[in-house]
C-alpha cells in the first residue's frame, strides 16, 4: 500500500512539474512572439545611406516627421516629386552629415499648430530599427529646432509596437546588408521609373 502512495504521490509531482514547465514555455513564447518594447528615445538609421540617427517615439504625432531642407518640387514620369536634403549628426560618429533623396509625393498634409498652418509633403522612407527594416509615411519640415531629427508618430508605431516611456534605447540597429540592398533597389526602382507614388491627398492634423 506504501509503495502505491508513494507512486502515486510521485506520478502526481511529476504531472505537477511537467505542467509548470508548460506554462512557463507558454509564457516565455509569449515574451518571444509578443509585441515589441521600445523605449521613448532609440537609435535608427536612415537607409539606404546607414546614417545613425537619435528618433523620438512620440504618440502624440499621428504621421511621424523627419528633418528637412532646400525641399523643391518636380515633375517626374507624370508624377509629383520632391528633392530634399537631410543634414544631421550622426548619433555614431557626432559628425555632421547631409544626405540627399528625391521621392515621390504620396500626400499632403496640412498641421495646424501654435504658430499656425503648415502644408506639408509627405514620402516614403525606410528606417532601420533594432532588427527590422520599416517604411514608412514621413511629412518632411525643418525640425533644426527640435532635439531629434526624426519622429516616430502613431502610424509608425502601430507597426513598431508598444512604447516604455521610461527606457530609452532598447535596440540597436542591426539590420542586415540585403535589408540595406533591398532599399537601395527599390530607390534605383523610384528614381527609373517614378514607382512607389501614391494618388496625392491632403489631411489635416495636429503639430508634431
Amino acid at each position: 500500500m506504501r509503495s502505491v502512495l508513494k507512486l502515486a504521490g510521485l506520478s502526481v509531482g511529476l504531472l505537477c512539474a511537467a505542467l509548470g514547465a508548460g506554462v512557463a514555455h507558454a509564457a516565455d513564447e509569449a515574451v518571444q512572439f509578443g509585441p515589441r518594447v521600445v523605449g521613448w528615445i532609440e537609435k535608427g538609421l536612415i537607409l539606404p545611406e546607414y546614417t545613425a540617427v537619435k528618433i523620438k517615439v512620440d504618440s502624440g504625432a499621428l504621421t511621424s516627421s523627419m528633418h528637412a531642407v532646400n525641399l523643391e518640387e518636380f515633375e517626374h514620369h507624370g508624377k509629383e516629386w520632391v528633392r530634399y536634403d537631410v543634414p544631421v549628426r550622426d548619433a555614431d560618429t557626432d559628425e555632421m552629415v547631409t544626405m540627399h533623396f528625391e521621392r515621390p509625393v504620396f500626400r499632403r498634409i496640412l498641421v495646424r499648430g501654435a504658430g499656425g498652418a503648415d502644408r506639408r509633403p509627405v514620402v516614403k522612407m525606410s528606417i532601420c530599427m533594432g532588427d527590422r527594416v520599416y517604411e514608412e509615411q514621413f511629412s518632411l519640415r525643418d525640425r533644426g529646432d527640435m532635439n531629434y531629427p526624426v519622429l516616430i508618430g502613431r502610424r509608425t508605431i502601430e507597426h513598431v509596437g508598444l512604447i516604455d516611456v521610461s527606457r530609452t534605447f532598447m535596440h540597436k540597429p542591426n539590420c542586415s546588408e540585403d535589408d540595406y540592398d533591398q532599399e537601395r533597389q527599390r530607390q534605383h526602382d523610384r528614381e527609373e521609373n517614378g514607382a512607389g507614388n501614391q494618388p496625392v491627398e491632403s489631411a489635416t492634423e495636429a503639430d508634431a
